[in-house]
């Protein structure tokens, strides 16, 4: 049995929710280099604490730990803004602020993965991926 879902990386979002949310420390999701991307993006900004790829058959699993035992997590809030139905694309001067500043977005850009400053920084513009305060 296979489990095939239209939006793997709004999967693995709600599975960082749902750890959060339980308690959980670490969780595991089948990579792909878009999954990996992004929460090795949320790792160098130190939202998540370690991300690593597990070989494995078929393909390999991604391996997340959000945050050490006995510490809170990092991530109050994390979701996806771009859906498979519905892309949300902004210019360099449309890249919006997450709470005044506080939080940042993940934008897809031509250059790779990067934070709404890092784009703005580089005057790239890209389809808005995750939203995370």
């Amino acid at each position: 049995m296979s489990i095939q879902t239209t939006d793997p990386v709004a999967d693995m979002l709600t599975r960082i929710r749902n750890a959060i949310a339980v308690g959980k420390t670490e969780i595991r999701v089948p990579t792909s280099k878009l999954k990996f991307a992004v929460a090795d993006k949320l790792q160098k900004i130190n939202y998540l604490e370690k991300v690593e790829i597990e070989e494995a058959q078929p393909r390999g699993i991604l391996h997340i730990v959000i945050n050490e035992e006995n510490a809170p997590a990092r991530i109050n809030e994390i979701s996806k803004v771009s859906t498979p139905g519905r892309r949300i694309y902004a210019g360099v001067s449309e890249i919006p602020k997450v709470k005044s500043g506080r939080g940042t977005v993940l934008i897809s850009t031509s250059k790779g993965i990067m934070t709404g400053q890092e784009a703005v920084k580089n005057k790239l513009g890209g389809e808005i991926l995750v939203k995370v305060w």
